[in-house]
């Protein structure tokens, strides 16, 4: 199946993904969102898309691949996991959200070819929601940068904490520097993006993003070093520029990266530690070691686990472990086993990022941002779908024109 038949309507959809894995806890905006008002707009979303992902794909139509096989067999894990009520009625109502959220990835599994057509969707629907944190900057700077966040930036006008906008920021950063490289992108388009997601990232203080986005990029980049000569060049001044940074500013980048936070609750990893440590020396029996206690808030005696492997490892056991590694791995592997090209460079970013952020955010295991990256990652190393066949001999091939073959734009 070719992007260029993709319907508009699986960008809708993507969307109302994006917008469902936004979540509702965060810092207050300036208007006062209730709570079970956001989950209904968010619930609502994915209720949507789903309808939506079915009405364009009415004969059901899949490409099936090991990535969505494992997200499956982890709902069912979840599904058993939860029917216990060990963490109420609450797992159960995640169990549906998340079974609508794989349902509709599976829907739109229709359009995955290997070409970047999710990847365009992802950045113009994350560039929309940087959009309104910027807004909400604007409107009220004391409330985008609050004292309870440490003058770190958050959602304003929709409630998104610091390492959330981080995480968007940097994503949509680095597949944008991939499209530029790729010349599937012009100048102007990429940096209307790159540039005010940067400086969100940067106000945020987020150090897993930043570390994300810089690790991804490089290996990245690196696939690219021996086809590409704008990824050689670019690689060249990027370290030319991060030399010359790190000894020139050395002090700058310790201020930022330590956020004015003591040594001891930096090496705790601010707090984290302490929860981890908790988590994994609590009694369990052997259903809660293999099937976990069901799908929860990502939390252990009411502070966040911010740990993805910690967090599903909680919530469906040793056996949720093994299937999130398994998806991870295959989506990996197959990135390294195929020939350097802009969809394989744009993968190998995406899945670094999932997996170095997996240390400090959870997610992994339940529908989230990080499952949108991954599946995004997993469409681009999709087969390619059959190409039209080449004219007969003797028959003229139809001349493509200039403007055809010009960068798209974002």
């Amino acid at each position: 199946m070719s992007t260029a038949h993709t319907p508009k309507t699986v960008g809708t959809v993507w969307g109302l993904l994006v917008l469902n894995t936004l979540g509702s806890a965060g810092a207050k905006t300036i208007v006062p969102l209730p709570r079970s008002l956001i989950q209904m707009v968010t619930m609502g979303a994915l209720v949507t898309a789903f309808g939506l992902a079915l009405a364009v794909n009415l004969r059901l139509r899949i490409r099936a691949g090991a990535f969505l096989f494992l997200l499956t067999l982890l709902l069912v894990l979840s599904v058993i996991s939860s029917v216990h009520l060990e963490s109420g009625f609450g797992a159960l109502f995640r169990c549906f959200r998340l079974a609508l959220f794989v349902g509709t990835l599976w829907l739109l599994s229709r359009w995955w070819d290997g070409g970047t057509t999710f990847v365009r969707h992802h950045i113009r629907m994350y560039l929309a929601v940087l959009g309104t944190v910027a807004a909400g900057l604007v409107a009220s700077p004391g409330a985008a940068l609050p004292d309870l966040y440490g003058g770190r930036l958050v959602g304003a006008l929709w409630p998104l904490t610091p390492p959330q906008i981080g995480q968007y920021a940097a994503v949509i950063t680095g597949l944008t520097v991939l499209l530029l490289l790729g010349r599937r992108t012009d100048r102007t388009s990429a940096a209307v993006v790159i540039v005010p997601s940067l400086v969100l990232l940067a106000l945020t203080h987020t150090r897993t993003a930043t570390l994300g986005l810089l690790i991804g990029l490089a290996l990245a980049i690196g696939s690219l070093l021996l086809t590409s000569a704008a990824a050689r060049r670019f690689f060249t001044w990027a370290v030319v520029i991060g030399t010359v940074a790190a000894v020139g500013f050395a002090s700058a980048l310790q201020t930022w990266f330590l956020r004015g936070q003591s040594q001891e609750n930096f090496s705790s990893l601010t707090g984290r530690a302490k929860v981890w440590h908790a988590l994994l020396t609590e009694p369990r029996t052997t259903t809660e070691y293999l099937f976990g206690a069901g799908l929860g808030d990502k939390s252990f005696n009411g502070l966040p686990i911010d740990n993805s492997w910690l967090a599903v490892y909680n919530e469906q056991g040793v056996i949720g472990v093994g299937l999130v590694a398994a998806f991870v791995v295959v989506l990996g592997t197959v990135a390294l086993l195929r020939p350097p090209s802009l969809p394989r460079a744009c993968a190998i970013f995406l899945i670094s990022y999932c997996a170095i952020a997996s240390y400090t955010e959870a997610g992994l295991g339940d529908a989230s941002p990080y499952l949108l990256h991954l599946a995004v990652a997993a469409s681009l190393l999709a087969a390619p779908a059959a190409t039209a066949p080449l004219p007969a001999p003797g028959v003229p091939r139809r001349r493509v024109p200039r403007w055809a073959k010009r960068p798209e734009v974002i």
